[in-house]
């Protein structure tokens, strides 16, 4: 191996190489302390249909400002299975063997175990969502798919991983352009509106191609919306009762009239406003233009024309009929990634991974852990502050969202806007220590995650001056809110670093659809640095 130096301006793999290099660079110990090769795989269990995509994700540290962080460099899809009708037990059960059946196929044909896995999403979504065992099903499915896979749910966070996997969010970032993704699946679609690369707002309503299926004529399944639906068009449906080719057309009109409406309307009538099942998805000014996603955007965008016994072709029809006279008054741009859209999103999500800047004070004892609950106080660390302030502000958000302060999975987020000074920071550790008293007596972990490059010594300070006989894990370069879910993996070496997944989990719809913040920042990210 010859003499080479870390140089991010020289060669796509970031070193200046003074003569050729023997061997595999990827083998070398310095090539892997600044750069990470995750194996990510998604898991897409929809209202109509279930995939699985394998991907290979290149990051690399990039040290800007004193911040070392990993970007991702490049993606590399290993593999796509087909996409196979999601199966149901009955009407309110998915079906677990088969399901279980569909998975492991996957694996095996891509000849991937789930011990080759480092990260991944198993999402459950629209229909899938509401069946009574979709909780225990995703649990197990990811504890089951590798290392560090995280089961999520929710409306919010398809919206986000639809706006990355269609390719709306790499379009708009390199465009610069305000956009709109509009994911129509089998039961939902979900809406995410993308300015220059972030996506700053996600929304779903009711709408969907499958919530009716049927053969022959003859419905074999019909989910309640999809009897709303009919109503709305003024049809009656009900499960084993006939339907006709013009009932199926007259739904599909008035479906895709509604989500013009749901779009363009500047006041929503009751009617529409009932279908969203988040709160709506706000002003829609400045958008330049849509893409569209999920499985009935394989119709809208004309790339298929079989008919697979529900809505899904009308209703793409529709659609797109109202994309080109301009009701929906944005223009269509590109080709999207489709049906595939969500199963990429999971698979290739925009990862992040910071430097050596974090501190665990024992790997074994803190690693892995699943589920812990964020809770993120605000507070200004600008010189001068008190400990005691600090504590008093942790105290009080604990107390308001009843979160008690000797729950294991309890993780504290924080904005840090102070200056690097030991001062400030060792004031920072002694109000953590403060507030979690309770903790620190019972010797209880304690978890902080920060947005900037202090963790190391925050953590340090922490640990040796003030929870010597505590466990403590500090790292940074994430930036969380009350409510996030994490899931943190083992640290990988040499690199020093720990997967961090952050997600959604909501399993259950509350009478008259979820009524949540904008989740914006809920797209799983990986990683925060550390160093034990």
């Amino acid at each position: 191996m010859t003499h080479y130096h870390p140089d991010p301006d020289h060669t796509p793999d970031g070193y200046r190489v003074d003569e050729e290099i023997e061997g595999n660079l990827e083998d070398h110990p310095l090539w892997q302390r600044d750069n990470v090769i995750l194996m990510s795989v998604g898991v897409d269990i929809g209202s109509a249909g279930t995939q699985v995509l394998f991907s290979r994700v290149h990051m690399r540290r990039h040290s800007i400002d004193l911040s070392s962080r990993y970007l991702v460099v490049d993606r590399e899809t290993l593999f796509e299975s087909p996409v196979s009708l999601t199966p149901y037990a009955s009407e309110t059960l998915i079906d677990a063997r088969r399901l279980g059946q569909l998975v492991d196929t996957a694996y095996h044909a891509a000849r991937l175990h789930p011990n080759d896995i480092d990260t991944g999403v198993v999402i459950l979504t629209g229909e899938a969502l509401r069946r009574e065992n979709s909780e225990p099903i995703a649990r197990i499915l990811s504890e089951k798919c590798g290392d560090l896979v995280c089961a999520t749910a929710g409306h919010h966070m398809e919206a986000t991983l639809a706006a990355h996997g269609s390719g709306a969010v790499q379009l708009s970032a390199e465009s610069g352009q305000r956009l709109l993704n509009i994911d129509v699946g089998g039961g939902t679609t979900k809406l995410s509106i993308v300015d220059r690369g972030r996506v700053v707002s996600t929304a779903a309503i009711h709408i969907g191609g499958r919530l009716v299926a049927f053969d022959d004529g003859v419905i074999e399944r019909l989910d309640p919306a999809g009897a709303a639906h009919a109503l709305r068009a003024g049809v009656v449906w009900q499960r084993g009762g006939t339907v006709t080719q013009a009932q199926c057309e007259a739904v599909a009109q008035s479906m895709a009239d509604d989500l013009v409406a749901a779009l363009t309307q500047a006041e929503l009538d009751d009617d529409v406003l009932d279908l969203y099942l988040t709160d709506p998805i706000g002003p829609l000014e400045n958008v330049q233009g849509i893409l569209c996603s999920g499985g009935v955007a394989e119709y809208i965008y004309r790339r298929e024309a079989r008919d697979f016994g529900d809505l899904g072709k009308r209703l793409g029809r529709a659609l797109r009929e109202r994309i080109d006279a301009g009701p929906l008054r944005w223009p269509l741009l590109g080709d999207s990634q489709g049906i595939r859209a969500t199963a990429l999103g999971c698979s290739e999500f925009t990862a992040q991974l910071s430097g050596n800047t974090g501190y665990i004070s024992d790997a074994s004892a803190l690693l892995p852990r699943r589920n812990l609950k964020v809770l993120r106080p605000e507070f200004s660390f600008r010189e001068p502050f008190e400990p005691q302030s600090l504590a008093t502000t942790i105290r009080t958000h604990l107390e308001k969202f009843e979160i008690d302060p000797l729950d294991e999975r309890l993780v504290l987020a924080f904005h840090w806007d102070g200056t690097p000074r030991y001062s400030c920071i060792r004031a920072f550790a002694q109000g953590i220590c403060l507030a979690l008293g309770q903790r620190v007596a019972r010797r209880l972990p304690c978890y902080v995650i920060l947005d900037a490059d202090i963790a190391m010594t925050l953590g340090r300070v922490l640990h040796e001056e003030f929870m010597s006989k505590c466990d403590v894990l500090v790292v940074d370069s994430l930036t969380l809110w009350d409510f996030d879910s994490l899931d943190i993996g083992r640290v990988r070496q040499p690199s020093m670093t720990v997967p961090v997944t952050i997600k959604s989990l909501i399993f259950a719809d509350v009478a008259g659809g979820v009524r949540r913040r904008e989740l914006v920042h809920h797209q799983p990210r990986a990683v925060a640095g550390a160093r034990h």
